[in-house]
């Protein structure tokens, strides 16, 4: 299960990140300075250094000149004369996105259940989920008790709450929208706030589907990539 991918859940407060992120990184710079053996009046910065902050701390470049004292083209420089790999725009767009860490944390299975949810959920995905999208873990489907196996695996073991994802709703154009959100927000606990812009459709001929469709076909998101590609991996090393 990845064992060794083991993020750690940042708690958000009253649902929004520390409003004191400038003071604490203030602080963090300090402390960084106190330790960080680095003569301003010497030209090299050593790779020990630029490692220790931009990739075990994460610091941009921008922030590692301010804490270091020096300009950004100083460090670009010395980044390539260490040939030290630099993040790609993709990762720095992430990290800005996600300044205090992965919002949500992976653990391997302990349990039977653990385990067998672990398999459901990834055949779950494979089966239901949309792949194709790159940005998002995303999966849809008619059945609510597979909507809330697949929520049970999200939070079991990646710690990620049913409240912090967004729910999509198709639906034909002779259901009511409010009674289809109605439903399944009762049944998956969850606020209708979170659900996009309903989905209307004409249905094309008679037939089955109401008693298939009658309250639409309900999508999950979770908006994180990096998630999004932790399952793929897992999906691609449990292949036969």
């Amino acid at each position: 299960m990845g064992g060794n991918l083991v993020f750690k859940r940042k708690k958000k407060q009253n649902g929004k990140y520390d409003a004191s992120r400038k003071s604490a990184y203030i602080a963090d710079s300090t402390r960084i300075n106190k330790t960080i053996k680095w003569n301003r009046s010497t030209k090299p910065i050593s790779k020990s250094i630029l490692f220790t902050l931009y990739t075990k701390k994460s610091k941009s470049m921008k922030e590692i000149a301010e804490i270091l004292g020096c300009s950004l083209h100083k460090v670009s420089y010395w980044m390539g004369k260490h040939s030290l790999s630099r993040r790609t725009i993709s990762d720095a767009v992430y990290k800005r996105a996600n300044p205090n860490g992965d919002p949500f944390s992976v653990r391997a299975p302990h349990t039977p259940r653990e385990w067998m949810l672990l398999g459901m959920g990834l055949g779950l995905y494979w089966g239901e989920g949309t792949k194709s999208d790159a940005s998002s873990v995303r999966l849809g489907n008619t059945d609510p008790k597979l909507i809330k196996t697949f929520l049970s695996f999200l939070k079991t073991l990646f710690g990620v709450d049913a409240k912090d994802c967004r729910f999509g709703l198709q639906i034909f154009s002779d259901i009511n929208p409010e009674t289809a959100v109605t439903f399944w927000s009762g049944e998956l606990g969850v606020n209708p706030s979170q659900f996009q812009k309903v989905v209307i459709t004409r249905p094309r001929g008679r037939g089955t589907y109401r008693h298939k469709l009658e309250y639409g076909v309900l999508t999950v998101y979770y908006h994180n990539k990096k998630l999004r590609n932790i399952i793929m991996n897992e999906l691609r090393k449990q292949s036969f």
